[in-house]
């Protein structure tokens, strides 16, 4: 067996906050510390089974919070790499860990010794003098270990063990093609007249990727996980938009040693008889039965009354779209390629408002300094000092020391800002370290982004777009750094998943905060503000196209919905994924081909390689918490410490470690209304 002086991951890291010491962590360290850390963890929960004592809140719950720490550490530690840095001998160690990972997840939630202390527990919780968070724990552990199959029988948990580890392999597997065939399809252009429209800073970043690649001369734009792409807005050659995103749509659906068709009717299949082997008509019925909605129906519900206006406002914009393209000297049919670059058109001409056009004044060092850390410090009194000290996974990650508004340390926030071809699309926030007051821990969070990065000398200008993701991420990351628990079960971000996008989508509001934005949207040549003419227009435009941004995000959550709402005998009868897809859309009202679904399934990592499936409805049943949530900041003062201080202590603060619900009823004094978010999007 190896130890600690072979293998550092075998020891806790003598860093401050427990952060890794990755430059000292080699591939080849990670197998060896999985597999002793699975015998670690199996040895601390055969010690829980063998105590013949009646089961004890002590001796129970707190011995299982207890167990796992090594395995916790490891795993956090790898699969912050995987996610960011997956060179192709991390992707081999990721396949051929994800069946382990899997069978030793079910071995501990499957075990019936320990299903029966946990549920021995449970059912004498009037009986115990426990306080909230505890009482709180055994019900959580005694409805997680039930809802994971605890209680089958030995030939049922045999089969859903067999299920659990395949479909490990096979979205570890569509997660590994989404990134080679993403790679492999970012378009080459020979000519720089064929990026016409983007900016030098775009076009130099498209220049250093080919030369990146080995392509001197010539420009490569890499693609984003989602459908659409920034660069669609700016191109002003057509052919070169339907290049972008034909290449963009083909993703895991050519045919080739990356396709991921197959892969996730299998999935889908495999899904749907593991929900029917613990009891439930469909996978989304299993899912929703542990989360905020409760139901499919009532997410059906959700998705469908807001689908048919959201349809309604797309067709009324796209209308719009065609005049203008009617008018030009060789009119065309609008396309799908065609809809952001004419809506940035008609933004001009109704805002007088060229979104392309504020780059200059969202250089990214200034947003995160005096726009995403400004507005935490004015609402929480947090400041952030830069740490290029302490060492991180990539040469790109850049750490910061996380400290309240007394000076008491509060955790490390790292940020990995730029794109590359090891890096999954999309955006996340992870944890390294989790806040724990019974293992003595504190949280080391990670935001990872995939913005361009520019030539050498030249500035790294976000779109609106990007600054957004940026505010957003970094409410994931606050919610890791403020929760504030006794039992790492509860730490950090481990809330319902349809209430964890709730305090990212809260952390928006302040991108156009007066006091915000003046001190972070700086023209990075004159230092002037953006101008409050251009600011009153963004205000004014807000609900602008949101028929077409809320049609192809309900589009995305009802594929998410129609795979996983098929029961078992329904799912391994799909035969041909875009006559299912054209189908599910058509049952909703959202099969615009010129408003395609944000995601389709072949390259739906969310659903197919990530946590949500059955789960991407989340972000708009959080956004009706978030925009309720909104109006009473509004309604408040806004940015001051008082409400910074209710919103940290009573929701963020919470973690997991009471029902969200009730969180938010404690937070905002009753549940959330929908209207605000239906005025948001133009819905009423």
């Amino acid at each position: 067996m190896t130890d600690a002086s072979t293998n550092p991951l075998l020891a806790p890291s003598a860093l401050p906050y427990g952060l890794p010491d990755y430059p000292d962590i080699e591939p080849a360290h990670y197998l060896p510390a999985f597999e002793q850390a699975f015998a670690e963890h199996r040895g601390e929960i055969d010690a829980i089974t063998r105590v013949r004592s009646v089961p004890t809140f002590e001796n129970t719950m707190v011995a299982l919070e207890r167990s796992g720490d090594l395995l916790g550490r490891v795993a956090r530690t790898f699969y912050t790499v995987s996610s960011a840095d997956a060179t192709s001998e991390i992707q081999q160690i990721e396949e051929t860990l994800a069946p382990l990972m899997a069978a030793h997840h079910d071995a501990v939630q499957l075990d019936d010794e320990l299903y029966w202390r946990v549920k021995t527990l449970h059912d004498r919780l009037d009986e115990l003098d426990l306080d909230p968070e505890q009482r709180y724990l055994v019900e959580r552990h005694y409805r997680e270990m039930t809802h994971a199959g605890a209680g089958l029988d030995d030939a049922q948990k045999e089969r859903l063990t067999e299920l659990n580890q395949r479909l490990s392999v096979l979205t570890t597997t569509f997660e590994k093609n989404l990134l080679a065939d993403t790679n492999e399809l970012a378009v080459v252009f020979d000519d720089a007249a064929e990026l016409d429209g983007l900016t030098d800073g775009e076009l130099s970043a498209a220049a250093q990727n080919a030369a990146d690649r080995g392509l001197p001369g010539r420009y490569v734009v890499t693609l984003t996980l989602f459908t659409g792409h920034p660069y669609l807005s700016s191109l002003t050659n057509r052919e070169s938009r339907r290049r972008l995103l034909e290449a963009s749509r083909s993703r895991g659906s050519r045919g080739n040693e990356n396709d991921n068709r197959d892969l996730l009717r299998e999935i889908v299949r495999l899904r749907a008889e593991r929900a029917a082997l613990l009891g439930y008509p469909s996978h989304a019925a299993y899912v929703t039965s542990d989360e905020a909605a409760g139901s499919p129906d009532a997410v059906h519900e959700l998705l469908r009354r807001l689908a048919e206006p959201a349809a309604a406002n797309a067709r009324r914009e796209q209308a719009a779209l065609q005049r203008i393209v009617d008018a030009e000297p060789h009119p065309f049919p609008l396309e799908a390629h065609d809809w952001a670059f004419y809506t940035e058109r008609v933004r001009e001409a109704e805002y007088d408002l060229d979104r392309a056009a504020l780059r200059p004044w969202f250089e990214a060092e200034r947003v995160l300094q005096d726009g995403v850390f400004r507005a935490s410090t004015e609402l929480y009194g947090t400041t952030f000092t830069e740490r290029p000290d302490l060492p991180s996974y990539h040469p790109d990650v850049r750490v910061f020391e996380v400290r309240n508004a007394d000076g008491s340390p509060l955790g490390l926030y790292l940020l990995d800002l730029y794109t590359r071809d090891t890096k999954r699309g999309g955006a996340w926030m992870n944890s390294i370290e989790t806040q724990s007051e019974l293992r003595g821990t504190a949280p080391v969070v990670v935001n990872n982004l995939n913005v361009p990065r520019p030539a050498d000398g030249k500035p790294t200008l976000l779109t609106l777009d990007e600054v957004t993701t940026l505010f957003h991420e970094f409410g994931h990351a606050l919610h890791g750094l403020f929760a504030t628990v006794t039992y790492p079960h509860f730490a950090g971000t481990a809330v319902f998943r349809d209430f964890v996008e709730f305090p990212s989508q809260v952390n928006e509001m302040w991108i156009l905060w007066p006091e915000v934005l003046t001190a972070y949207a700086r023209h990075i040549d004159t230092d002037e503000p953006l101008p409050a003419e251009v600011v009153d227009k963004l205000h004014a435009s807000e609900a602008f196209n949101q028929g077409f941004a809320t049609s192809e995000y309900l589009a995305a959550a009802w594929l998410d919905q129609a795979w996983h709402s098929l029961g078992e005998t329904a799912a391994g009868q799909v035969e041909d994924v875009a006559a299912f897809e054209a189908s599910a859309l058509a049952d909703i009202g959202l099969d615009n081909p010129v408003v395609p679904a944000r995601y389709s399934s072949t390259y739906f990592a969310h659903v197919f390689s990530g946590g949500y499936s059955a789960g991407y409805y989340s972000y708009i049943w959080s956004e009706v918490l978030d925009a309720d949530t909104v109006e009473w900041f509004r309604e408040n003062g806004g940015l001051t410490r008082a409400n910074g201080d209710r919103f940290r202590e009573r929701l963020l603060g919470a973690g997991g470690s009471k029902d969200p619900l009730e969180a938010y009823r404690d937070f905002r004094g009753r549940d959330a209304e929908i209207a605000p978010l239906l005025q948001r999007r133009g819905l009423a």
